[in-house]
């Protein structure tokens, strides 16, 4: 595995990458990092070549100005493919960056061979009046005794595996991140009007649903319903999947992924 910084017009954005062959760009949800594909990244090296970012905004990477937007953090991931010399990449994201992943095919097409979303969001009309204001699962207000961080994981401990800490631990960390907003990400998404861009996409999509995500879950529908561009679209659901299922299920997630990506590969 390697980690690297990238210099770009947008700033230094943070990678880590493994494997050869037909790159695969990772994005990640809010308020995460590369980190939440660590136990993706190794398992598609073998027949890839995985990049996991720090999104712009997020992590290690430079901060977007003037905040946070879905077109602004898939401006950061064509940023790194050109910096990286990458012409064209499977690209997979995970909640929020499905709702990026969705953007970089929309307003790059050239640019992804394939689209895998897992977890994205459907950001119509409504969503983005239900998530105007309000107390977000990731808002905290910072208190001096240090309670916030125990409210941020009483926030999304109903929506993790009750036997994996160590997964909240990871998110806590990146929460945690100097400049990072942890709920400015979802922010972004309620901002963003997906149902101008979907129809543009036109790669190969592959649509993943949680069931025990109910954030996410429902959004396969509008999704499939809103992918009218696309030629080939397949969806599959991994049972029990909640919200961490990057890290939970990577065994589950690959699985699915591969043959997939086997099949554009080979086109």
């Amino acid at each position: 595995m390697i980690k690297g910084y990238a210099t770009t017009p947008l700033g230094q954005l943070h990678y880590v990458e493994a494997g050869n062959g037909v790159p695969i760009l990772l994005l990640h949800q809010t308020p995460r990092s590369f980190d939440e594909f660590a136990e993706v990244l190794p398992l598609l090296a073998t027949s890839h070549r995985p990049i996991a970012m720090d999104m712009l905004g997020f992590g290690s990477s430079a901060p977007e100005p003037g905040g946070q937007t879905i077109a602004g953090m898939a401006a950061g991931a064509v940023a790194l493919l050109d910096a990286l010399g990458i012409e064209r990449a499977h690209v997979l994201g995970h909640h929020t960056g499905g709702a990026v992943a969705i953007e970089v095919a929309a307003a790059a097409p050239e640019r992804v061979s394939a689209l895998v979303l897992s977890s994205a969001p459907w950001t119509d009309l409504a969503f983005r009046r239900s998530h105007t204001g309000g107390d977000g699962v990731d808002v905290a207000e910072r208190a001096a005794d240090g309670s916030h961080l125990a409210v941020l994981w009483s926030k999304r401990s109903p929506y993790y595996p009750a036997d994996r800490p160590d997964l909240l631990d990871r998110f806590i960390h990146d929460a945690l991140s100097p400049g990072v907003d942890p709920a400015e990400g979802h922010r972004a998404c309620a901002r963003y009007v997906m149902e101008d861009r979907i129809g543009l996409v036109r790669a190969p999509t592959l649509l993943i649903g949680a069931d025990s995500d109910p954030f996410a879950f429902p959004a396969i529908g509008p999704l499939s319903a809103g992918l009218t561009g696309v030629e080939r679209l397949e969806t599959a659901v991994i049972e029990g999947g909640m919200i961490p299922l990057m890290e939970d299920k990577a065994d589950e997630v690959v699985a699915i992924v591969r043959p997939f990506l086997a099949l554009v590969d080979a086109e």
